[in-house]
């Protein structure tokens, strides 16, 4: 006969199977910080050594205090054994009679066994609660024994002694709570000591992780130094030789990406100063062909309007390569003077490549100053105004406004430009600040115009002046970009 199986309903648990193995072997679990490692490493150490040491004191604690308790009790019993001897060497084989003499010397915990018969002081101590093992070896094998029971949940040492010249057995019950009370007190003295021990060992392992991570917090802020642009941080030497590999390291590191900085901002300087003679030629060239341009053929002013541009294009990458190199090389002073910030912005304006560019400010902005380099800052309103024009989609607006959300005094002022381009997806919001920045950001907003240069020298200028800059979606729903100037101000009456 075959036997078939049924697969049908097997397959699904197999799926299942196979889904939880795959979820238990694609779980890893969460990494904690060194920090937390190094805390965890002195507080579990701490707790096996406690563990381990309360262990072994307990142990000897107890098998000491048992055997102390083991030996007196049966001193004691031998002792209470002799007495019963004697009174049956005397001929008193009754165990009731034995019982009341022992009774008189302060013996209560026993029983005897007499030919068979039983007694016993109180009712409690009868032969039901002696192990049967434990009368055979003392009554029929004559073999003194020792065992402990749990006696009214107490624990209890008996004592069995087989009697000589008769055949008598005398058995006695030790009560061992005091030292069960005893081992109890131990275990919580050494429970007590466990736990703070292991306290000891979290606080010892938080100083010592905390000392550890120094070394790492300090090549941190220097790091970070580092990327702000203060290329000349280095690590001080220690004796540490594992530090020393560190603090080396590192400042091989960064004596490397000094020179190379440094290499890279001499050619930019380099180039852009050998640039600017002969561009300086070829402008007056330009210049003398365009007081002909008349003359020339339409074909030729075509070309000469093309050369005339990309001139233009050339001078302002060359302009903005030198201050580029001058950034890097340290050598920017700024000229700071009060300025009005509504009034600058509008002479900003008008000497911009869009001089009819709408500007509105504020009630409240006509009223604010700002202290700054005026030709820097208006360089910052040109470079936007030149952005908005180039990617924008045309002509851009400006809002001058106090910051939101501050009250008096006031902190900041706001110079908000406005296009309406295509604007600037989240994720490339920051990268257009950066140098170069063109690609995907430039390609998406309509023009190759430009070296990627403006905004980098924006963002530069601005954070020399203590403020910061960033691009947004414009604030009234419609599709473009909004670059906010974020610059320190303070409120003044207007007279």
């Amino acid at each position: 006969m075959t036997v078939t199986t049924d697969s049908v309903g097997s397959e699904p648990r197999r799926g299942i199977f196979r889904g939880l193995v795959s979820l238990v072997a694609s779980w890893r679990p969460a990494r904690f910080g060194l920090r937390t490692r190094i805390m965890s490493m002195f507080i579990i150490g701490a707790l096996l050594l406690s563990t381990f040491l309360a262990a072994v004191a307990y142990s000897f604690t107890r098998s000491s205090l048992l055997n102390q308790r083991e030996r007196t009790s049966t001193e004691q019993a031998y002792r209470n054994a002799r007495v019963a001897q004697r009174e049956i060497s005397t001929g008193n084989t009754s165990a009731n009679t034995i019982i009341d003499r022992l009774q008189q010397v302060g013996v209560a915990q026993t029983a005897i066994n007499i030919d068979g018969a039983w007694a016993s002081p109180s009712a409690k101590f009868t032969s039901d609660v002696i192990p049967a093992s434990m009368q055979t070896k003392v009554i029929h094998d004559r073999i003194p024994a020792k065992m402990i029971i749990l006696f009214d949940k107490v624990p209890t040492l008996v004592i069995g002694i087989p009697l000589e010249s008769s055949d008598a057995s005398y058995f006695e019950f030790a009560d061992l709570a005091d030292a069960n009370t005893t081992l109890r007190n131990v275990g919580l003295s050494l429970l007590f000591g466990g736990m703070i021990t292991t306290l000891a060992g979290a606080v010892t392992g938080m100083v010592a992780a905390k000392r550890a991570i120094r070394p790492l917090g300090v090549a941190a802020q220097a790091a970070k130094a580092i990327a702000g642009g203060r290329l000349d941080t280095r690590l001080e030497d220690t004796d540490d030789h594992d530090l020393q590999l560190l603090s080396t390291a590192f400042n091989d590191m960064a004596e490397a990406l000094q020179n190379r900085v440094e290499r890279d901002a001499r050619f930019a300087s380099d180039v852009s100063h050998e640039l600017r003679s002969p561009l300086m030629t070829l402008a007056a060239s330009v210049e003398v062909m365009q007081a002909r341009r008349d003359d020339m053929p339409e074909r030729a002013q075509a070309a000469l309007d093309l050369l005339v541009a990309d001139v233009a294009r050339f001078q302002g990458l060359v302009e903005d390569l030198l201050e580029i190199s001058r950034f890097d090389a340290g050598a920017i002073r700024l000229h700071l003077e009060d300025l009005l910030v509504a009034e600058f912005v509008r002479q900003a304006v008008a000497v911009s490549s869009m001089p009819s560019t709408k500007v509105t400010v504020t009630e409240r902005a006509e009223g604010l100053i700002m202290r700054g380099d005026r030709r820097r800052l208006a360089r910052v309103v040109a470079n936007l105004i030149d952005n908005a024009r180039v990617h924008g989609g045309g002509g851009p607006e400006i809002i001058v406004s106090e910051s939101e959300g501050e009250g008096e005094p006031l902190a900041h002022a706001w110079i908000v430009v406005e296009d309406h381009g295509p604007g600037i997806p989240l994720e490339e919001r920051s990268l257009v600040f950066e140098r170069f920045a063109r690609g995907a950001v430039a390609g998406r907003r309509s023009s190759s115009d430009g070296a990627g240069l403006g905004l980098a020298l924006v963002d530069e200028h601005v954070r020399m002046h203590g403020g910061r800059v960033w691009v947004e979606d414009r604030s009234d729903g419609e599709p473009g970009a909004r670059f906010v100037l974020e610059l320190p101000a303070e409120e003044v009456a207007i007279g």
